[in-house]
């Protein structure tokens, strides 16, 4: 189900033009053997600032070439002919000037691919801003979360002075299934929680974790078996050239 969001953007690429592909934010490789398949032919070249996550992406053989960078560095050797990136933007910040940035690589007719978690202000990620703060409110009076994904009109208006564009969001419903406490904690703890988390001790992120999951069986209650629904806001834009 995690890679459902990514198989849906690959299909709305279209036509490509002569170039390589970039898995920008390439990740363990998640996405490799998908855009492999799908863009057969054309070089696949996959790029991350992890050099642990690049380890685990030349594992699964999909890719031509792999490239350790920071994303809002990274310059291709020549223009290709799709950028792809699956959940990986939405780490940085700056949106206004890192997507034009990004569109301004590609070859004439490429294609710009981007899917992020659109989910701020679900239920998931508000009770864990809201948690952080009623324990420690001092640590958390600036923040110290991620919310620098726009709304799907935004990056219309960002990308569009820069080639034709759709953008649109979609919210999936994701079964989770029952884990050692509630499964939507144990989603979102190797993702959204992990800045939040960092500015506690390991005695604070146990206590957090207690008190985060207590507020979770209110926004997302247990099936009998323990799974839980949960939904997954999306936000997607492609960008042609």
């Amino acid at each position: 189900m995690r890679l459902r969001p990514a198989i849906d953007l690959i299909h709305q690429v279209g036509v490509i033009p002569e170039g390589d592909i970039i898995d920008l934010g390439c990740g363990n490789g998640a996405v490799g053997e998908a855009l492999a398949e799908r863009f057969d032919g054309h070089k696949l070249i996959g790029v991350d600032s992890s050099e642990a996550m690049l380890v685990k992406a030349s594992e699964t053989r999909n890719y031509d070439d792999l490239v350790h960078a920071d994303i809002t560095h990274y310059q291709p050797s020549k223009p290709p002919a799709v950028i792809f990136s699956n959940a990986a933007l939405n780490w940085l910040p700056d949106h206004e000037t890192l997507m034009p940035m990004i569109a301004g690589q590609l070859a004439e007719g490429g294609v710009l691919a981007v899917q992020m978690p659109g989910q701020h202000d679900g239920p998931s990620h508000a009770l864990a801003r809201s948690v952080a703060v009623e324990m420690f409110p001092d640590r958390f009076a600036d923040g110290g979360w991620n919310a620098d994904v726009l709304d799907p009109a935004d990056y219309y208006r960002i990308l569009s002075p820069h080639g034709d564009v759709t953008a649109w969001e979609t919210s999936y419903l994701q079964p989770l299934a029952p884990a050692e406490g509630h499964p939507v904690r144990h989603f979102t703890q190797s993702t959204y929680l992990r800045p939040i988390m960092a500015k506690m001790d390991e005695t604070e992120q146990a206590d957090y974790l207690q008190r985060y999951e207590a507020a979770l069986h209110s926004a997302y209650p247990l099936a009998d078996d323990g799974s839980a629904m949960f939904t997954f806001r999306r936000v997607f834009f492609v960008l042609r050239r």
